[in-house]
């Protein structure tokens, strides 16, 4: 009887180091899930434009103070209405400082400049534009339309901080940067045609 008695209680312990072991087990498989599908995707914005949409996907592990720097902008309809201001073929096309008439919006107050992070000025990625002074970018941007290594940091300079990549509206990039181009209020490279930021919004 006593060896039945204690065969008994070691099945029992066996039973409750299993299912310890699968409630453990299924934990981890639901905090694995939750941080896959969620706590690690890149933000992206869709940018509605007079002449089509763009989508970019934003890289904050890449580039933190930058991404929510452009988030804040995003947010507040900063961008709503503005217009590329500066489209150089095969170069770039610039956005996120003026209107149509030629007004510059106040912005915020500048940010560090993330330009080390291993991303380049490739076509179809997306960097913060600055004056000479490296930690000036506020809110205007520009989409590369070419392979520009001479921006990426260290080969000339600290070089221009990429957070994005356009992953869906290249064919718009490109047709932006065809434009017809004339000096406007002393700026060259202003598109004749306004094309405008109708709205940007996070997906």
């Amino acid at each position: 009887r006593a060896k039945f008695f204690w065969s008994g209680r070691m099945v029992k312990r066996r039973k409750k180091v299993i299912i310890s072991l699968i409630v453990i087990i299924l934990i981890i498989g639901i905090v694995f899930f939750a941080f896959s599908f969620s706590g690690n995707k890149n933000p992206k914005v869709e940018m509605n434009t007079t002449k089509g949409v763009i989508i970019i996907e934003l890289y904050s592990d890449k580039a933190p103070e930058t991404v929510e720097n452009f988030l804040s902008y995003v947010n507040s309809g900063f961008y709503n209405g503005l217009v590329f201001h500066r489209v150089i073929g095969g170069f770039m096309i610039q956005t996120g400082g003026f209107d149509e008439s030629g007004n510059q919006k106040n912005t915020n107050e500048p940010i560090k400049l993330e330009s080390k992070n291993g991303l380049k000025n490739n076509i179809s990625y997306v960097a913060m534009a600055r004056t000479i002074v490296p930690n000036s970018a506020t809110s205007q941007f520009f989409i590369n339309s070419a392979d520009n290594e001479f921006l990426n940091y260290g080969v000339r300079n600290e070089g221009y901080a990429v957070f994005g990549k356009v992953i869906e509206g290249m064919e718009v990039v490109k047709e932006i940067e065809n434009s017809q181009i004339t000096t406007k209020l002393g700026m060259e490279n202003w598109p004749i045609e306004n094309i405008q930021i109708i709205s940007m919004r996070i997906l």
